[in-house]
This record gives structure tokens, C-alpha cells and sequence, in this order.
């Protein structure tokens, strides 16, 4: 049985993977934190996320909320999963990480901290996103230079990086396919007398509004057709099961930095 601990576990995310984290068989959720000052400190998490009493309390301290876990699920802020991580690395508990913004900086820490624990880092925990990347990769591999290639991606109003993780991800696969340096070839707005789009370009646009939990679409755009694909998320539900997904598979991994390609076993 693998005891878990969730952060941020009475937000958006947070929440459904609480809530969800009791369907799942080999999973317990032993503990469950939120930053000071949270006005629901002290209840039960089961009732904050609905889900009735499951005798674990909301903490705000990162220490007690995981004495009795092995593994701890963050999305939350980069800081937050910065710190997160550190305290696992530090005490030899597994992490998932579905956090999004990190700089490069931040990943080299990320890379040293997982190489004395396990930990599943993602953009983006769904299945269908991590099956569309490898899609995308053999697409463009084909297309190469002779299609257009965009990305536009939408979340609500409340998200604060842009573009998405996801998106920067699907970015990178595809400019990895067709060998550019995405840091040369990204395009990211669009505005005036700007001249013809450069063939190597790679653009990606940014929409945030009202409550869309996660739309992302690819077009390769060639001469005489068009090729579209899009992912819509529904729910956060996907993520949160891609999490717990995660939190299973990593059981008993070795030390090392994983993504939800080695979950899926797309590589």
C-alpha cells in the first residue's frame, strides 16, 4: 500500500486528486496540506472535497501532513513544488510532480534533487495529452519543412504561465523532430507589419478566458491542405487520475527523474 500526501489538496487540483485518490486499490491517502493561513485548516479533507470524513486532517505544516506518507503529489506553485521536492529529496520520499512554469534553472535543481529519490515530473498528466506528443513527433518528423506548423492553446482565466507547460512541451517534441532550436524558431505573438512567416518558425499563441480547463491545437498548414489536431480536457479529472496513475507506477522505481512517457510506456 502507498501512502500518499497531497498538496494544495483543497484547490483546484488538489482536490479531485483527493477526492479521486480512494478508487484507486494500492493507494492511501494519509495526509493532505495547504499553504498558512488557509481558512479550512484543521477539517477533515474529505468533507472539503465531498467526499465525507476519511480521518485525515488539513495541515499547514509540510512535515506532519507527510510523516506518515511516501510519496507526495504536487501541483501547486513553482516555489511551492520547489520546496516540495527539496524536503522529499532531503527525508527519501517519492514525489509527482504536475506543476507548470519552471525555469531552466529550476530543472537543473530538479535534476539534481531526483537523483536521491523517485519522482514523476509532467506538464501535463493526461493520457491522451502524452499519446498526442508522440504522435505529433512522428507527424512532423514526416512533414518536416514543407507545413506551417502553429499551436494555440486556451485555459481559464486564473492560470498564471503562459504559454501552457503542455504547450511548450508539444513546441519542443515537434522541433526536436524537424532539428530546430525552438529558443530560435518560437513565435509566440504576432502583431503589425511583421513581413511572411519565416519557414523554420514555430508559433504559439496564448488564449486565457472564463473556466476552459485545457484546449490545445496543432495545425501543420501546407500548400493545397491542412492538417488539424486538438486535445480538449473536460475536467480536471483526467490530470488528476493521470497523477494517481503516476503515484502507482512509481512504487519501488529506482531513484531518477521520470515523465508520464515512461508512465505510459510510449517510449
Amino acid at each position: 500500500m502507498i501512502k500518499i500526501a497531497v498538496a494544495g489538496a483543497a484547490g483546484r487540483m488538489g482536490s479531485r486528486i483527493t477526492a479521486l485518490s480512494r478508487e484507486y486499490e494500492g493507494l492511501r491517502l494519509t495526509g493532505a496540506f495547504e499553504k498558512k493561513g488557509h481558512k479550512d485548516i484543521g477539517k477533515d479533507i474529505g468533507t472539503i472535497v465531498g467526499i465525507g470524513d476519511t480521518g485525515v486532517k488539513l495541515v499547514d505544516s509540510l512535515e506532519s501532513a507527510t510523516d506518515n506518507a511516501d510519496m507526495i503529489i504536487s501541483f501547486t506553485t513553482v516555489e511551492a513544488s520547489l520546496e516540495h521536492l527539496r524536503f522529499a529529496s532531503s527525508k527519501g520520499k517519492a514525489m509527482v510532480i504536475g506543476t507548470t512554469g519552471f525555469s531552466k534553472d529550476h530543472l537543473k535543481e530538479v535534476a539534481e534533487l531526483t537523483k536521491k529519490i523517485p519522482c514523476v515530473m509532467a506538464s501535463n498528466m493526461s493520457m491522451g495529452v502524452n499519446l498526442l506528443l508522440k504522435i505529433l513527433h512522428d507527424i512532423a518528423r514526416v512533414l518536416g519543412d514543407d507545413y506551417d506548423i502553429e499551436i494555440i492553446e486556451a485555459h481559464h482565466r486564473l492560470k498564471k504561465d503562459a504559454p501552457s507547460g503542455t504547450a511548450l512541451k508539444m513546441a519542443q517534441v515537434i522541433a526536436d523532430a524537424v532539428n530546430r532550436n525552438l529558443e530560435e524558431v518560437a513565435v509566440y505573438a504576432r502583431k503589425g507589419l511583421i513581413g511572411e512567416r519565416t519557414k523554420k518558425e514555430i508559433g504559439i499563441q496564448t488564449v486565457r478566458a472564463g473556466d476552459i480547463v485545457g484546449e490545445h491545437t496543432i495545425i501543420f498548414g501546407g500548400l493545397g491542405e491542412r492538417i488539424e489536431i486538438t486535445h480538449k480536457a473536460s475536467s480536471r479529472d483526467t490530470f488528476a487520475r493521470g497523477a494517481l496513475k503516476a503515484a502507482l507506477w512509481l512504487s519501488e522505481k529506482p531513484a531518477g527523474l521520470y515523465d508520464m512517457q515512461d508512465v505510459l510506456g510510449l517510449k
